[in-house]
C-alpha cells in the first residue's frame, strides 16, 4: 500500500509523489525526482531535516545532537530516517529550486592557482569553463572535491558567487597532514583537473527581511565569502550586516582586504575580528566571539543569524542564545570537522 506525500518549501512551491509502503521518505522523494539536499544518510547531519505538518510516521534513527526531545515534539523529521504510516505533508525550510536541479553535476575544472591568503589558509582557484552549462548553486552551498591521483574527496564551501565563467574559488585550511592540504603543497600545478560534485547542502542565503548577522569561525568565512559577493552584487539587501569572523591564532586571518572591500559596495555592512589566543602584539578583541555579542541590540529588534564553523563554536553560540533567552531569531547553520570528510 502506498501513500500520498507533499512536500511544501519556503518559497511557496509543493510537490507531491507517492511513497510505498515501508520506503524510507528520502528514498521516495529521491525515486521521483525531489532531489532535496542529503548529506550523511545516518540520522546525524541533519541536511534532509523537515516537519511533519500532518499525517503519522515513525524515524528509524536520530541522533539526540541532531532533533532534541522538544525538536522531535515539534514534529521535525529527519527524511532519511522517516517512513510514513499514512498521507502526509511535509514542510522543508529552503527553496524548491534545490529540488529543481536535477541533483548534484559531477563536473571537471581546470586549476588555475592557488593562492596562500595566510600560514594556514589557501585559496585554490577553478576554471570550470568547458562545462556545457553555467554551474549554479546558492552562495553558502558547497562542493565534494575529489583529490587528484586519490579515491579520496573533500567538502569546501564555495568562496565566490555563480558567474557565467564558472570560475570558482574555495577557501581551504591547511592542515599538518590531510590529503587535500597535502596535494595543495606539495603537488598542485595549473592545468591539474580536479573533479568535484555540486551544488550540495542546505546551508545559503534565504530571503533577507530583517538584520543579518554572520559568525564565521576560520575557513567557515568560505561560505559567508560566497554570501557577501551576492549582496555586492546586488548593492546590498536594505538591511544591516553585521559579520563576525574568528579564528584561533592571528595568523590564520585572511581576506581581511576582501572584507573591508564590501563595506565599500554593501550598504550597512561591518565586521569585527575575533582571535582567540593572540599574541601580545594584536590590538584587536579576543577570546571567543559570544563575549562580543551586543546583548541590548539583539533583544531590540528580531534578526537572522548565519553559523559556519566547527561544532564546538556552533554549540556554544547555540547556547549562549539560549541562555541570554534571546527571542525573535531564525538562526541557519554549517558545521564541518577539520578533514572536511562530512557536514
Amino acid at each position: 500500500m502506498s501513500h500520498k506525500v507533499a512536500f511544501s518549501f519556503a518559497d511557496g512551491k509543493t510537490m507531491f509523489f507517492d511513497v510505498r509502503a515501508n520506503e524510507l521518505l528520502l528514498d521516495a522523494a529521491l525515486r521521483n525526482g525531489v532531489k532535496i539536499p542529503l548529506d550523511c544518510r545516518e540520522g546525524v547531519c541533519g541536511t534532509c531535516q523537515g516537519r511533519c505538518e500532518s499525517g503519522s510516521y515513525s524515524q528509524d534513527y536520530v541522533d539526540e545532537e541532531t532533533l532534541s526531545a522538544d525538536d522531535l515534539a515539534q514534529r521535525k523529521i529527519l527524511s532519511c530516517q522517516t517512513r510514513v504510516q499514512s498521507d502526509a505533508s511535509f514542510y522543508f525550510d529552503f527553496d524548491s529550486s534545490l529540488c529543481h536541479a536535477g541533483g548534484t553535476t559531477l563536473v571537471s575544472a581546470k586549476v588555475t592557482g592557488v593562492q596562500q591568503v595566510s600560514e594556514t589558509t589557501a585559496i585554490l582557484h577553478l576554471d570550470a569553463s568547458s562545462s556545457a552549462k553555467r554551474l549554479d548553486f546558492l552562495p553558502g552551498q558547497y562542493a565534494r572535491l575529489q583529490v587528484p591521483d586519490t579515491q579520496t574527496w573533500r567538502s569546501y564551501s564555495f568562496a565566490n558567487r555563480p558567474n557565467d565563467g564558472n570560475q570558482l574559488q574555495f577557501l581551504i585550511r591547511l592542515l599538518p597532514d590531510g590529503a587535500m592540504s597535502n596535494y595543495i603543497r606539495e603537488r598542485c600545478e595549473p592545468g591539474h583537473t580536479i573533479e568535484f560534485e555540486a551544488p550540495l547542502g542546505a546551508f545559503y542565503l534565504r530571503q533577507v527581511e530583517r538584520p543579518l548577522i554572520m559568525v564565521a569561525g576560520g575557513t567557515g568565512l568560505s561560505a559567508f565569502l560566497g554570501m557577501l559577493d551576492e549582496l555586492a552584487e546586488r548593492g546590498g539587501c536594505g538591511q544591516p550586516v553585521q559579520l563576525y569572523y574568528g579564528v584561533t591564532n592571528a595568523r590564520d586571518l585572511c581576506e581581511l582586504e576582501r572584507l573591508a572591500g564590501y563595506a565599500e559596495k554593501i550598504a550597512g555592512f561591518r565586521y569585527e575580528i575575533v582571535v582567540m589566543n593572540p599574541v601580545p602584539e594584536w590590538g584587536g578583541k579576543t577570546g571567543l566571539i559570544p563575549e562580543h555579542f551586543d546583548c541590548n541590540l539583539l533583544e531590540a529588534q528580531p534578526f537572522d543569524m548565519y553559523l559556519c564553523g566547527p561544532p564546538p563554536m556552533v554549540e556554544a553560540i547555540k547556547q549562549w542564545l539560549a541562555e541570554q533567552r534571546i527571542e525573535g531569531f531564525r538562526l541557519y547553520y554549517e558545521k564541518f570537522s577539520d578533514s572536511n570528510t562530512s557536514r
